[in-house]
């Protein structure tokens, strides 16, 4: 008979040689700088170019396109953002110059067999305001540029100059910062596109609610206030909701108020747990002072049953603010909805389409999205509370920092 610790060796030989080789598959793709940007102001906190990386279609694929923007936070402050200038995600001089593409940037066909031959475009992530911050004046105390809207807007006219102006298919997705910016942004991306072409957009971790934490405070409520305040971003975020706001429009920085008007098709794939939400929205280490949250947050098996009950009140809040915001209901929207501890899933081949991937409703995250993409069928996976799915990551593996 096997002994157990040669079981679990071989587990953890077996989970090594699967990231080895789902790390093989994410072909290396190089980086461009949009020089032409410096010029219009669309430059990064520091006043670099902005850049992405673009893996050209083929063959039936040529003439379709997925715009995926990269996550990454905000930054809130002077302070915070003048910190994120001296990393690659406030400088195009400090990212690297490969990116490996998996998931649903992956060439694969077998893996990622419905968008393998699109044009797939990463668009990195270095103005701390999920591409909406647009304020001409730069203190010349901080020599900082909030020109995030500017930078999508460049980035567009380029893809569309090179080709997108043709596209058959288009997909505008992100995943957490960048999964917000695609909900924000998706019905300008559908306007910028010829009428011809078929437009969706997909938010992977970027359903972000508004929530009260654990102390009964409104840290997420005022943190994206600051946000939006820093980086001039109301007069950026969807019309369509901040004209029904009143005098709180920068409350469009959450999706549920957002998506109720929303003109263009959406997928949202998220956890009701998501990770990052449950460490910043729910418990912030501001709120937590006793850090009584500290052990929970790392992993909810060591939750006490108090905390388990907030959590899954959490969850309920969640699944109503998605209810609200009409995604049940809507033909043309779809969402992929899981109870892992998890923060974002598309771009990473592991729970993208792998033998390791979440299911939820007898069907992957890759097989919903194309179902749905492609009209195969209405995609709604609602997945039971935590810990009722045995196909979940065992660890959570992005969750993000506090903000």
């Amino acid at each position: 008979m096997m002994s157990a610790a040669l079981r679990q060796w071989l587990c953890l030989l077996a989970c090594v040689l699967t990231v080895i080789s789902l790390k093989a598959e994410g072909a290396s793709v190089g980086i461009t700088f949009l020089q032409d940007a410096v010029a219009k102001g669309a430059v990064c906190l520091d006043g670099s170019p902005p850049a992405y990386h673009f893996d050209q279609g083929s063959g039936t694929g040529v003439n379709n396109w997925i715009v995926h923007m990269e996550g990454g936070g905000w930054c809130e402050d002077v302070a915070t953002c003048l910190s994120r200038k001296k990393t690659d995600l406030g400088s195009s001089n400090l990212m690297v110059k490969q990116f490996g593409f998996s998931g649903l940037l992956s060439s694969q066909q077998k893996s990622n067999p419905d968008f393998y031959n699109w044009n797939r475009i990463k668009v990195r992530y270095c103005d701390g305001s999920s591409f909406t911050g647009d304020v001409e004046a730069v203190n010349p105390a901080d020599n900082l540029f909030f020109r995030g809207n500017r930078i999508f807007e460049a980035i567009i006219a380029d893809l569309l100059a090179k080709g997108m102006k043709n596209a058959n298919n288009a997909i505008l997705s992100g995943c957490s910062a960048g999964g917000l910016a695609s909900i924000l942004h998706c019905d300008r991306f559908r306007a910028l596109l010829p009428s011809t072409t078929k437009v969706k957009c997909i938010s992977d971790a970027g359903f972000f609610i508004h929530a009260k934490d654990v102390s009964g405070g409104q840290q997420i409520e005022n943190f994206y206030g600051q946000v939006a305040k820093l980086h001039g971003s109301v007069k950026n975020l969807p019309a369509s909701c901040t004209s029904r706001m009143g005098t709180r429009p920068e409350l469009c920085f959450f999706p549920q108020y957002v998506v109720q008007t929303m003109q263009t098709p959406i997928f949202f794939v998220n956890s009701a747990y998501d990770s990052w939400q449950i460490k910043n929205i729910l418990a912030p280490s501001a709120a937590d002072k006793g850090k009584a949250w500290k052990n929970c947050k790392l992993d909810l098996k060591k939750c006490t049953p108090e905390q388990l009950k907030v959590i899954q009140d959490f969850r309920d809040q969640f699944l109503l603010a998605i209810n609200n915001a009409g995604v049940q209901n809507s033909s043309s929207m779809g969402m992929f909805i899981d109870s892992c501890y998890a923060h974002c899933q598309i771009g990473k081949q592991i729970t993208w389409s792998s033998d390791s991937s979440p299911v939820v409703g007898n069907t992957k995250i890759a097989k919903a999205v194309g179902d749905w993409y492609y009209e195969r069928s209405a995609v709604k996976k609602l997945d039971c509370s935590y810990p009722c799915n045995p196909t979940c990551p065992a660890v959570d593996s992005e969750s993000g920092l506090d903000v």
